[in-house]
């Protein structure tokens, strides 16, 4: 733990103390006012623990800065990892459904890139440091397939590949209701939900985003739905589960995009990654994966008629 100490100067007379720790310590607002209330700051050498309290100019102000926590993943050679394909520049690995994908808040481990760089340590190094060798997300209750980057070559060229929506990404779902065209496209953009932050919808101030979908089946019981295959044109967070909700079908355990219903409920959404395509970033040929139905999709499934 270290110490950051500064004189209070005049154009910060009579603030608020947390504010000034914020300020003086580079650190958020919520940061600035736990570290005031745990007693980690002090003014002309007394402990004060009121985030209200009025600075005066000439005032000393140490701060007793918390440890930087270090970004890059633990590795962890519990966390199960089923690869699809392999080779010295690529991996493609089959997520199961409940798995975070990378840390993130709340989520510092247990997640497939802790696995990752236990399996193949040379990953670490390789693009962002707190999400190495990723370059697209599965949500935690998607399953299905993903490209990992094992050099920083690899992972440049992914990365522009994704950004030019080059890949082929399919994925199937099933969705509540009976959808009567065989095939169509949803082009709405995406972006954030004014009225929940933590939610993606359809707005006209969002992100381009385009799915394609064919009908595979449809069934009445034990309540009307329909099975799809939808194809990614764009990549946006949330994107099928936000499209198929738009068009009044939202995806089969999808609690978040109401699509948790009674009479049908695999305990998540029923949204799976089942076939992806890309350019080999060295060889330049197509690598071609497949993953199979998951035993809880295909159970759900097996109550429809």
């Amino acid at each position: 733990m270290s110490t950051r100490s500064d004189v209070v100067p005049a154009g910060f007379d009579g603030e608020r103390l947390d504010r000034f720790v914020a300020a003086l310590g580079e650190i958020s607002r919520s940061v600035a006012t736990r570290l005031v209330k745990d007693g980690d700051v002090r003014v002309d050498g007394a402990r004060s623990t009121t985030p209200s309290f009025r600075v005066a100019e000439g005032q000393r102000i140490d701060i007793a800065m918390p440890a930087e926590e270090d970004p890059r993943p633990v590795p962890d050679d519990s966390i199960e990892i089923t690869v699809v394909h392999e080779d010295e520049s690529v991996l493609v690995v089959d997520k199961p459904a409940g798995v975070v994908v990378h840390p993130g808040a709340g989520n510092r481990d247990g997640t497939l890139v802790n696995g990752l760089v236990a399996r193949f340590p040379e990953i670490a190094d390789v693009g962002e440091i707190h999400r190495p060798g990723i370059v697209h997300r599965l949500d935690r209750g998607t399953s299905g397939l993903l490209v990992i980057a094992r050099t920083e070559d690899a992972y440049l060229d992914l990365v522009e590949q994704m950004s030019a929506h080059e890949p082929t990404r399919i994925y199937e779902a099933l969705a509540w209701g009976r959808i009567e065209t065989d095939a169509g496209t949803i082009d709405a953009p995406i972006g954030r939900s004014v009225r929940n932050p933590t939610r993606n919808t359809v707005t006209e101030s969002g992100r381009r985003a385009v799915t394609h979908y064919r009908v595979r089946d449809r069934f009445e019981l034990p309540k009307p739905v329909t099975l799809v295959r939808c194809e990614l044109e764009t990549g946006r967070t949330h994107q099928i589960r936000v499209h198929l909700r738009a068009i009044g079908h939202p995806v089969v355990g999808d609690r978040e995009y109401d699509g948790g219903r009674p009479g049908l409920d695999p305990g998540r959404p029923f949204l799976h990654a089942e076939e992806l395509r890309f350019r080999h970033p060295v060889t330049g040929e197509e690598v071609v994966a497949r993953s199979s139905r998951p035993a809880d999709l295909e159970a759900c499934l097996a109550r429809c008629s």
